[in-house]
């Protein structure tokens, strides 16, 4: 005899077939229920506040450009919805360290280049202040200016991979390297 699912799981299955028919109105439903679990599990994967909203924020798209695909005799809703978001969560996390290895590998190429043991050593210090100020820039300014940059990506490539408007990641650029540049020279000040 199998034991009587809780009335609230009902009640989110009902609002998730809902979901899957295109209904907004059970979305929001369906996020209420979800929300503070998914945020709990991105959270203790990735320990920063802010970045956890914002992969709990894709998770929700995925579920909703997803939900077709959701076959409730292969797991709950909460199990496939949290385990999404243990995806997400990780990928980040991977996807910075991979930004991190790319800039470091950079000030690495840098500082290979010269002749001189005392430029040398300026150009990591360089390198480092920009890697140190690249990192505290927002997820958005930091993905374009990694991949104009770094990668040497065309603004319109930049668009076509990261599926924005081309004035949305020229503005990205802009304020990027604005902040980028504040940055260092707030650093330079302190450090004189």
């Amino acid at each position: 005899m199998s034991e009587p699912v809780p009335a609230l799981d009902l009640a989110l299955n009902r609002a998730f077939a809902r979901v899957q028919r295109g209904d907004q109105q059970a979305f929001a439903v369906v996020y209420d229920e979800l929300a503070p679990k998914i945020f709990g599990v991105v959270k203790r994967v990735l320990r920063d506040p802010a970045m956890s909203e914002e992969v709990t924020q894709e998770v929700f798209v995925e579920i909703w450009q997803q939900a077709g695909r959701f076959d409730s005799s292969r797991a709950s809703l909460a199990t496939w919805a949290l385990t999404m978001a243990r995806r997400r969560a990780v990928d980040r996390v991977r996807k910075e360290q991979s930004q991190r290895n790319r800039v470091e590998a950079l000030a690495g190429q840098r500082g290979e280049a010269s002749i001189e043991p005392g430029q040398t050593v300026i150009d990591e210090m360089e390198a480092g202040a920009v890697r140190d100020v690249l990192l505290q820039l927002p997820q958005d300014q930091r993905d374009v200016l990694v991949l104009s940059f770094l990668e040497g990506m065309a603004h319109g490539d930049i668009a076509d991979r990261l599926d924005l408007p081309l004035g949305t990641v020229k503005g990205r650029v802009r304020g990027g390297l604005k902040k980028l540049r504040a940055g260092l020279e707030a650093r330079d000040e302190r450090s004189n």
